[in-house]
């Protein structure tokens, strides 16, 4: 295990495996480094792979401060592993919380990124659901620092979008289960309320996004039900996005539907390398429905 340090002083620990064009992968909250196992095995055999483990997840460094912590902080952390580890440019893969970091390197370094995989990216997002949404991280960082992480990791990990894991992959769930209650609760705390809370709505960056041609590949599972407008919004307004569904599938898809998410992003990295990826057609854009005028 190798270690990069941050601008502001964090130590980031991380995994290379592989030689090839080189792959980010970006953890979402209730995962580490440990989460990319099966796409590690998947593509280390032609890319070069590389996992982190977010701040205030061990063995990276648990900042205690609230202000550490920020997904503008979690992008730059990106380019501080890339930076450490020598690469220039990068595909940058990312779920959930990970997915948000991914979004915003690629709005922050659009020249640092090969392509963008956002996968499971939308939590909180819509305006309707935003107060809710912080008031629930809130809720979550208080049962961190009150209970810890094993009796947090024993109510978490049955939320509505990750029983479809359990359900699918009931020894896959157990060990996704076990490693969660292995985490800092300070640190996960510290994650709900710097990064989870704070970060800006996916709505509100959408005249950035609209800007951003950096090929993406926006993945969600159907049943990931919290993701699936935001989905569709970023579809519609990143001209270079295209839209995946995993079928009968929760938030956890890289590793409870692996098989599927790893063929998905092989076929969308070959793309980009092959350099046939494409830009939206503005004729596919249109405000008509069949493209035919009419006085309505």
């Amino acid at each position: 295990m190798q270690t990069a340090t941050t601008n502001d002083g964090v130590t980031l620990c991380y995994e290379v495996t592989g030689e090839g064009a080189p792959i980010i992968f970006v953890h979402e909250f209730a995962g580490d480094m440990r989460s990319w196992e099966p796409q590690v095995q998947r593509f280390s055999n032609s890319y070069k792979t590389v996992t982190f483990n977010a701040r205030g997840y061990p063995p990276s460094s648990v900042p205690e401060s609230v202000t550490s912590y920020s997904q503008a902080r979690a992008a730059a952390d990106i380019i501080a592993v890339m930076d450490q580890a020598g690469i220039d440019k990068a595909h940058i893969v990312g779920l959930s919380m990970g997915g948000f970091a991914t979004l915003q390197f690629g709005l922050d370094n659009p020249d640092r990124a090969l392509s963008l995989c956002v996968a499971g990216c939308g939590y909180g997002a819509e305006p309707s659901e935003r107060e809710k949404f912080r008031a629930e991280a809130k809720a979550i960082a208080d049962v961190l620092l009150n209970k810890g992480m094993p009796a947090f990791a024993e109510t978490y990990a049955y939320g509505p979008t990750r029983v479809q894991f359990q359900r699918s992959n009931p020894k896959g769930f157990e060990l996704f289960k076990k490693q969660l209650g292995e985490h800092s609760a300070l640190g996960s705390a510290n994650t709900q309320l710097g990064v989870q809370r704070e970060r800006p709505s996916l709505y509100d960056l959408q005249e950035q996004l609209a800007k951003l041609t950096v090929p993406t590949l926006i993945v969600n599972g159907d049943e990931d039900w919290a993701c699936a407008k935001p989905g569709i919004m970023l579809k519609a307004t990143i001209p270079s996005a295209a839209l995946a569904v995993i079928p009968n599938c929760g938030h956890t898809m890289n590793i409870e539907a692996a098989d599927a998410f790893n063929a998905l992003l092989a076929n969308f990295i070959t793309t980009v390398q092959t350099g046939r990826w494409p830009q939206r057609d503005p004729r596919a854009v249109s405000k008509t429905i069949t493209g035919i005028k009419t006085d309505l």
